[in-house]
Formats: structure tokens, C-alpha cells, sequence
């Protein structure tokens, strides 16, 4: 949340000229009305969209870049070994992340995150059948996949045609690459269109983001938890309402103090989080008949605190140099995600909580045989003769 309200404040200040606080404002503002008027059929309906507009946006922009090298990617390449002062360097690995075991743990946060983001999760729920999530888990990985390829002709493009110095001048962070290599390539007819992409891919995550929040404030914690199951339906969209807005003030406030922090950094430890703390439960959930409540808790606290603890003491957080991180000092640990010690700490978590909520119940096999079958087949244990 924090990340893509930095990024639509950035947004905003870049193409209305007003101050970041008041940008961030004003799109939180709009951002929760959407969501408590819109619900999850607007919110699915704007990330269809939007993932139709950034694909087109993307494919123009990478055409536009590869036109410049004559649709070439050799020329592309042997122009971008001295198209910044890193010179041949820029091509190679070591730039950002000096450190290969940095790379690779920021490699596995990306990958194995996605699968546990809440808000990712949540989209099963909006399809009619176990054949139909399946179908559209296939079309989405080739479409992320092509995404990210395409990508290497953004960053190419945006070092090549506007240079470090326009981007950081344009905001401190560097979060407004894509707009301003779109302005560079194709004018304010492109600026716009990207810039209007952008906002829309903002709000679609936002939105999702504050639904899954308040999905599990209303039905988990409040009605669940709190309510022992004893709710009405009522009660329960009010809380989810009143859920929606704490996670949006919340969100906002803390936004408004990471106007200079790099969106890539947050995202990238939310995404440490997700396949730290969510993603061993869901693996083992589906895949070991053992595994019970005991494993579900002591693997979450396990992966989210590991996480946090060691983001905490990282460059991310942690920098000699003043300005380049949140605090001035030497950081205790060295890598910037925590991913390659924080997931194997979450599986294994998960495993001796199992071992410690000792042996499987009935009601436990009936859960697990329950799962398994909806896994595969998404429909009912109770539809199943036996």
C-alpha cells in the first residue's frame, strides 16, 4: 500500500505541479471512496483494464525503443555499453546488488512472493470453477512473463533517451523512468497514456490490497474471532467498511514520510513477507497431510518476524552514506532482502510446529482430504461418494 501511494503521490506532483502531501492525500482520498462504493466487482473490473492498457502501453514503448536501434538488439546492446557512466559495466551484474547472494535472494522474494501476496490470492475467489483458475493462472504467466521481458527495452530505453540525471531530477527516487522515457519517445500524447496507465495500475492494486485488509479484519479477526461466528451479514460489511478505512488512513500517514524511499525497496519486502510468511502455510496446506493449526502459526510468526527483523537491520534501513537509507550507520545484515534466510526459516517453522501440535486428528484428516480434493477438482469433499 505504502509503495503505490508513493508512487501516485510521485505521479500527481510530476503532472499537476502540486506538493507531495497533497497528492498523496488526494489520491488516498479518491483510492478508499472507490473501493467502499465499488467493491470487488469495480476492482476486478479496473484490473482487467488496466492489465489490458499496461500490455499495450508496454508493447508501444518497446517498439518505439527497438525502432531507434533499427529494430536491432545487438545495436541495441553495444550502444547501451557506453550510453552511462558505467559504461560496458551497465550490461553486466554487480551494479545495484554487488553481493550474487543479494541477487539471488532478491530472485526468490519476487517469484515465490507473488504466489503469497493476499491480494493476488484473493482473485481465485472471482472465478466460477478449480478449470476456470487454472485456465487463468496459465494466461497470466505468460503475460507477466512477456511483461518482464519487455521491461529490459524500458530500462534501456529510459537510460539511453533521458538519462539518470532527468529522472532523478524529476523525483529523488527514480520512480518516474517509464513516464518520462514515454514523453521522450512520444510526446504528450504517450505521456499521458502511460501516465493514465499508471494511475490506473495504482489504483487497481490499492484497491485490491484494501479489500483482501479488510476481508480479513471483517470475516477473520471480527466475525470469526471476535464475534465467534455469531454476525450478520450487515454487521459484517460495516465492519469491512470501517476496516477499509483504517487500512487507507493507516496507509496514507505512513506514506506521507516515504516521499524520497524507492517504491522498489518496499515492494520488494513486501513481496519477502508474502513468500516468507504465507507461502510455506499454502505449500504445506496443500501438499503435507500433517501439517495442522500448531504449523500454520508457529510458520507465520516464524517467516513475518524474520522478515521484519532482518529488514531491520539491512542497507535498505541502514547506510553509511547520509540520505542513501532511512537511518545513518552500519547495517548488520548484509543483504538488502532477506528472502534467502527468511523463507527456508518460514518452511521450517512450519515443520516444527507441526512436529510440536502433535499428532493428526480426524477432524484434521477430514480438513486435509477436504482440501486436496477441492485442489484438484474444486468441488466439495461432500459431493464425493466414498
Amino acid at each position: 500500500m505504502i509503495a503505490q501511494l508513493v508512487g501516485a503521490g510521485a505521479l500527481i506532483q510530476l503532472l499537476l505541479g502540486i506538493d507531495y502531501w497533497v497528492a498523496v492525500l488526494l489520491v488516498g482520498f479518491m483510492m478508499t471512496t472507490y473501493v467502499l462504493f465499488g467493491g470487488m466487482t469495480a476492482t476486478s473490473w479496473v484490473q482487467i483494464i488496466k492489465a489490458g492498457l499496461l500490455m499495450i502501453g508496454t508493447v508501444i514503448i518497446s517498439f518505439l525503443v527497438l525502432a531507434k536501434f533499427d529494430f536491432n538488439i545487438v545495436t541495441m546492446f553495444s550502444h547501451m555499453s557506453t550510453a552511462t557512466e558505467h559504461g560496458a559495466a551497465y550490461l553486466n551484474p554487480g551494479i545495484k546488488y554487488t553481493n550474487g547472494l543479494d541477487t539471488i535472494s532478491m530472485m526468490i522474494a519476487l517469484v515465490l512472493g507473488t504466489a503469497g501476496l493476499p491480494h493476488i490470492l484473493m482473485r481465485f475467489f472471482t472465478v466460477k470453477d478449480a478449470q476456470t483458475a487454472r485456465s487463468s493462472v496459465i494466461w497470466a504467466t505468460w503475460i507477466v512473463g512477456i511483461f518482464y521481458v519487455l521491461t529490459i527495452f524500458l530500462g534501456f530505453g529510459a537510460a539511453a533517451f533521458v538519462g539518470s540525471d532527468a529522472i532523478i531530477a524529476a523525483n529523488p527516487a527514480g520512480n518516474m523512468a517509464a513516464p518520462l522515457l514515454a514523453e521522450a519517445l512520444g510526446g504528450d500524447i504517450l505521456f499521458s497514456f502511460v501516465c493514465a496507465v499508471a494511475f490506473a495500475t495504482i489504483l487497481a492494486v490499492v484497491a485490491g490490497l484494501v479489500l483482501s485488509g479488510a476481508s480479513a479484519l471483517s470475516h477473520d479477526i471480527y466475525a470469526e474471532i471476535i464475534k465467534k461466528g455469531k454476525i450478520t451479514e450487515k454487521e459484517q460489511v460495516l465492519a469491512a467498511r470501517i476496516g477499509s478505512i483504517t487500512i487507507s488512513v493507516v496507509s496514507i500517514a505512513l506514506a506521507l514520510g516515504a516521499q524520497t524511499l524507492n517504491v522498489a525497496f518496499l515492494v520488494s519486502l513486501a513481496f519477502c513477507i508474502a513468500a516468507s510468511a504465507n507461502l510455506p502455510v499454502i505449500i504445506y496446506t496443500i501438499y503435507w497431510k500433517k501439517f495442522n493449526s500448531t504449523g500454520v502459526i508457529v510458520g507465520m510468526l516464524t517467516g513475518l518476524i524474520s522478515a521484519l527483523v532482518l529488514v531491520a537491520v539491512s542497507p535498505n534501513v541502514w547506510n553509511p552514506v547520509e540520505g542513501a537509507a532511512i537511518f545513518v550507520g552500519e547495517a548488520l545484515f548484509p543483504l538488502g532482502n532477506p528472502a534467502l534466510i527468511s523463507v527456508p526459516l518460514g518452511f521450517l517453522g512450519g515443520y516444527i510446529g507441526t512436529l510440536i501440535g502433535g499428532k493428526q486428528t480426524a477432524e484434521d484428516e477430514k480438513k486435509y482430504r477436504e482440501v486436496d480434493v477441492k485442489a484438484n477438482t474444486g468441488i466439495s469433499v461432500q459431493d464425493v461418494s466414498h
